[in-house]
C-alpha cells in the first residue's frame, strides 16, 4: 500500500490498530495490576481475620506496618522508572512482578511485627516503579486523544481488585489449616503465587513498542509509530526540548499535579486498608456475627458501583473533551461524602456513603493520567510520571498511618475521616488553581487524523481479525 493509500485508509487502520492494542495489551496489563494491588493490600484482610490479634498489633502497628511499603516503594520509583525507560518495560515490568511475587510468599511466615514491618519495606521496594511504569508503558502504545478510555479500561482492575479480590481473600481466609496453615496465612501464599506466575509469562508476551508487535499489520504499526513520533516531535517542540529527567523536577506543573494526586491516594489508602476493620465493627453494632467471606462480599460493595461510575465518566471525558471539573468534581464529592460516613447511622448507609467516596476517587484517576504526558515525553515522561506517583504515595504511607495512630488517640474514626475529607478537597482546589492559571490545558484536542475513541473502542471484535496472532 503506497503513501496515499494509507492515509485514505488511516480511519480503519487506526480503529483496527487501538482495538487490536485494546484487547490484546490492556486486559494483560490490568491483570498485572490486579495482582499488584491485591498484594499491597491483602494485609488490610489479614488484619481483621487473625492476623492483628495473633502478631498482637494496635492499630498504630497495623497503620504504620500498612503504610512503610511506601518507604521503600518511594526511595525507589524515579530510578525505578528510569531503568524501564532504558531497558524497556518488557524486561523490566517482569523483574518487578517475580520479584514483589516473591516478597509477598514470605509473608506466609511472619511471626511478629518487626518482621512484618521489614518484609512491608521490602515489598514497597520491590514494587516501586510498576504503577508508573504501566501508565508509560501504556501511553507509548496509543496516541493522546485515545488513551484517557485505554487508561480507564486499565484502571477498572484497582477497583476490581476489590469486588473480585474481597471475596476471594475471604474465601482464602476460610480454608484455616490447609498447608498446615492459619487462614490469613494461607491468604497471603493465595496472592503471592499468581504475581510469579504472570512476571514470568509477561516476559515473553510484552514488546515494547509497535514495530515489535507480530500481531499488528504493517498497515497498523506504520500508522502507530507515525503517529506517536508525530505527537512526540509536537510536545519536544512546544516544551522546547525539554524532554530530561532534570525538566521534570523543575517543573512546578510536575509538582503541582503530585499534590492533586496526593489527595486521591490519601482517600483511596484509608478506604483501603480500614474499610475491613469498619465492617468488623458492624458485628458490635447490630449483633450480627459475618463470617470471612461475607466481611470480603461487604468490602466489595462500594467498588462494584465505582467501577461503573469510572467507566461511564470516563466516557463522558472522551466524548466531551476532558475538563477540569471531570477532576475536580469528584474530588469535592469525595471530600464531603467521606466525613459523612460517620453520621450515616446505620451500616446500610454508612455502606452507601462510602460507594459515593470510591466511585468519586475511581471516576478522577485514569482522567488525571492522560495530563502528564501531555507535556512530558522521553525521560522527562519517565521521571515525571514517577515523580507524581512517588509524591501521591506519600499519602500511601501516611494515610494508614495517621488515620491510625489519630484513632488509638481519639478513640473513634471521626477525626482521621475528617482529615482524608480536607486533604481531598485540597486537590480539587489545587486542580481548579491549575486549569485557571493555563499551566496546563486539560481539554482534548481533536485528531484530525485519527477516528474518534468511543467509535474506537466501540467498534465491533471482528476489527481484530486478520493478522491478529
Amino acid at each position: 500500500m503506497d503513501q496515499n493509500q494509507t492515509i485514505a485508509a488511516a480511519p480503519d487502520v487506526a480503529r483496527s490498530a487501538i482495538r487490536k492494542v485494546s484487547i490484546r495489551l490492556v486486559p494483560f496489563v490490568a491483570l498485572m495490576f490486579f495482582i499488584n494491588y491485591l498484594d499491597r493490600t491483602a494485609i488490610g484482610f489479614a488484619a481483621p481475620n487473625g492476623m492483628n490479634e495473633d502478631l498482637a498489633l494496635s492499630a498504630a502497628q497495623f497503620g504504620f506496618a500498612s503504610g512503610v511499603f511506601f518507604i521503600g516503594y518511594i526511595l525507589l520509583e524515579v530510578p525505578s522508572n528510569l531503568a524501564l525507560h532504558k531497558f524497556g518495560a518488557r524486561r523490566w515490568l517482569s523483574r518487578i512482578m517475580v520479584s514483589w511475587g516473591i516478597v509477598a510468599l514470605l509473608f506466609t511466615w511472619v511471626q511478629n511485627f518487626e518482621q512484618l514491618v521489614v518484609l512491608r519495606f521490602l515489598l514497597g521496594v520491590a514494587e516501586a516503579g510498576f504503577f508508573p511504569g504501566a501508565i508509560l508503558f501504556l501511553s507509548l502504545w496509543v496516541p493522546a486523544q485515545y488513551r484517557g478510555r485505554i487508561l480507564m479500561l486499565f484502571y477498572l482492575a484497582q477497583p476490581l481488585t476489590t469486588v473480585i479480590g474481597a471475596p476471594l481473600a475471604g474465601w482464602l481466609i476460610q480454608q484455616h489449616g490447609a498447608l498446615g496453615l492459619e487462614g490469613w496465612r494461607f491468604m497471603f501464599l493465595g496472592v503471592a503465587v499468581p504475581a510469579i506466575i504472570v512476571g514470568v509469562i509477561a516476559w515473553f508476551y510484552l514488546k515494547d513498542r509497535p514495530a515489535d508487535a507480530k500481531w499488528l499489520t504493517r498497515d497498523e504499526q506504520v500508522w502507530l509509530t507515525d503517529a506517536l513520533d508525530r505527537e512526540k516531535t509536537a510536545t519536544q517542540k512546544k516544551e522546547q526540548g525539554h524532554v530530561s529527567a532534570k525538566f521534570a523536577f523543575k517543573s512546578g506543573r510536575v509538582w503541582v499535579l503530585s499534590f492533586i494526586y496526593f489527595g486521591f491516594i490519601y482517600g483511596l489508602y484509608a478506604l483501603a486498608f480500614f474499610l475491613p476493620t469498619i465492617i468488623e465493627g458492624f458485628q458490635a453494632q447490630t449483633g450480627q456475627t459475618f463470617d470471612t467471606l461475607q466481611k470480603g462480599l461487604i468490602t466489595a460493595i462500594p467498588y462494584l458501583p465505582a467501577a461503573v461510575v469510572m467507566y461511564f465518566w470516563s466516557r463522558s471525558a472522551s466524548k466531551r473533551g476532558l475538563k477540569t471539573w471531570h477532576i475536580a468534581g469528584p474530588a469535592i464529592a469525595g471530600a464531603v461524602s467521606i466525613p459523612l460516613a460517620l453520621f450515616a447511622g446505620s451500616p446500610a448507609a454508612t455502606i452507601a456513603v462510602i460507594t459515593v467516596t470510591a466511585c468519586a476517587i475511581f471516576a478522577a484517576l485514569p482522567n488525571f493520567w492522560t495530563l502528564p504526558t501531555r507535556f512530558l515525553t522521553g525521560a522527562a515522561a519517565a521521571a515525571g510520571v514517577a515523580l507524581i506517583n512517588t509524591i501521591g504515595n506519600l499519602a500511601g504511607f501516611s494515610a494508614p498511618f495517621i488515620t491510625g495512630a489519630v484513632h488509638d488517640w481519639t478513640g473513634g474514626y471521626e477525626v482521621p475521616m475528617f482529615i482524608v475529607g480536607f486533604v481531598m478537597l485540597v486537590s480539587a482546589v489545587l486542580m481548579v488553581l491549575l486549569a485557571r492559571s493555563n499551566r496546563i490545558n486539560p481539554v482534548v484536542v481533536d485528531d484530525a487524523d485519527g477516528p474518534d475513541a468511543d467509535a474506537v473502542l466501540a467498534a465491533p471484535a471482528d476489527t481484530v481479525d486478520g493478522d491478529a496472532r
